[in-house]
């Protein structure tokens, strides 16, 4: 891609190894979700870097990307993981994850839900004073996990900010005293607390806070309640650079792993706690390990306004619309015939039937035609698992970049007939 204005990133991290996008779309179909392996491996490891406590683990949040292979590599890392619903509970055991290294943190279960992460031999998490209420009717006797709501909320956009006094998570501090009550009621052991503040956070300083408040929490808890407590999990929402074009700077990981340590060795010398310290990222993990490449298919042009067509609608990547959000992107040109080095502002549309089907508004970019490729980068979190039949369009394929440079598929291209499976024996 040396003749390419617009791949310096990808460039810079041998994103494609031995092969090239113009290849991975031939073989693999557009568009299609293409992951690093190297990548992934390296932020499982920055993050099980931020401290060597020996209670310290990385609880991955499997919402952000489910698929089976990168879950398997998540484990060869040492991460354990969270299951959000039956479902994801089905991918994780299906990854090789044993019930002991796995959390279900979810909200609104219905008993049925909830019985079956009970089956499995799960600690469950609940987030109201109702599901604590339902969680002891089924299992008088047991252990539970609550998350709590710490008065904290940070994140890129209103609707991924989990903590605070407008969010539908967790039960507020000042619900303590129930949440024994219910406790003691039922016989449960308290065996564990979470919390989470939001997402994309790029400072250290609100998750840090948090981290504070929740060990605050546990200094108050009675004695009774307090000793039976074996997971502290403080949330993730750790953010990564998607402006890295405008050299948007990392999340500083080394400077919050030092403070992280230093707070949670110090508090678990003074309080005696002997148990584990988890930290639940999604996007961190998944994010830069990710790109969604599409073709253009149109170009146009309405009142002044440059149009860039693809194949990548919002049923494919649903974040942009969702949230608003912003992804860089890289363009590239088959056979290396090269660009002009003129730019245009433009802004690259999907092919759904919806006015808000847009992937990037307004961008600077190297003047774009049919038959190019674009590259959506920053697309491991929270793309695949977010997409959807809409149109009746079939989900892409997923294809991982080996440590080795060669690609393999891990998930095939959906094809017309598994949009009908659910009619099976009907029709």
């Amino acid at each position: 891609m040396k003749n390419d204005p617009r791949s310096q990133y990808t460039d810079s991290v041998h994103f494609y190894g031995k092969t090239t996008p113009e290849a991975l779309l031939r073989a693999f179909g557009s568009p299609l979700y293409v992951y690093n392996e190297t990548i992934l491996r390296e932020r499982c490891r920055t993050l099980k870097g931020l401290s060597a406590h020996p209670g310290f683990a990385v609880n991955y949040s499997v919402k952000a990307n489910a698929n089976v292979f990168l879950l398997r590599i998540l484990r060869e890392e040492g991460l354990v993981v969270d299951a959000m619903s039956p479902g994801e509970l089905y991918m994780d055991r299906l990854a090789g994850f044993s019930p002991e290294e796995i959390l279900y943190i979810s909200n609104n279960n219905s008993e049925r839900e909830m019985a079956n992460a009970l089956s499995h031999g799960l600690l469950i998490s609940v987030d109201s004073l109702s599901q604590l209420e339902r969680f002891g009717r089924l299992a008088r006797g047991g252990k539970v996990m609550v998350r709590l709501n710490p008065g904290i909320g940070a994140g890129h956009s209103s609707k991924v900010v989990t903590g605070g006094k407008k969010t539908k998570f967790g039960i507020s501090l000042d619900a303590m005293s129930e949440i024994f009550a219910l406790t003691r009621r039922f016989n449960l052991t308290l065996a564990g607390i979470n919390q989470h503040i939001g997402s994309l956070f790029m400072k250290a300083d609100d998750y840090l806070d948090a981290v504070k408040v929740l060990l605050d929490q546990v200094d108050r808890l009675p004695d009774d309640i307090r000793g039976g407590l074996e997971v502290i999990d403080f949330g993730g929402g750790f953010g990564i650079p998607y402006h890295k074009y405008d050299g948007e700077a990392p999340l500083d990981m080394a400077a919050l792993g030092r403070k992280f340590h230093s707070l949670i060795c110090a508090w678990s010398e003074r309080s005696g706690y002997r148990g584990r310290f988890l930290v639940e990222p999604g996007r961190f993990v998944a994010a830069e390990c990710g790109v969604l490449l599409g073709r253009v298919e149109a170009v146009k042009t309405n009142a002044g306004n440059h149009f860039v067509g693809t194949d990548i609608g919002f049923n494919v990547l649903m974040r942009p619309v969702l949230y608003d959000s912003f992804h860089d992107v890289e363009i590239y040109r088959p056979n290396g015939s090269g660009f002009d080095g003129h730019t245009l502002v433009q802004t690259i549309t999907g092919n759904v039937c919806e006015s808000g089907d847009i992937l990037a508004k307004a961008r600077e970019l190297p003047v774009m035609r049919e038959g190019d490729i674009v590259a959506i980068l920053d697309a491991g979190a929270y793309g695949y698992s977010m997409a959807s039949t809409y149109n009746e369009r079939q989900r892409p394929a997923e294809v991982l970049i080996l440590k080795d440079g060669s690609a393999k598929l891990i998930r095939k291209h959906e094809n017309l007939a598994d949009l009908a499976r659910g009619y099976e024996g009907l029709i």
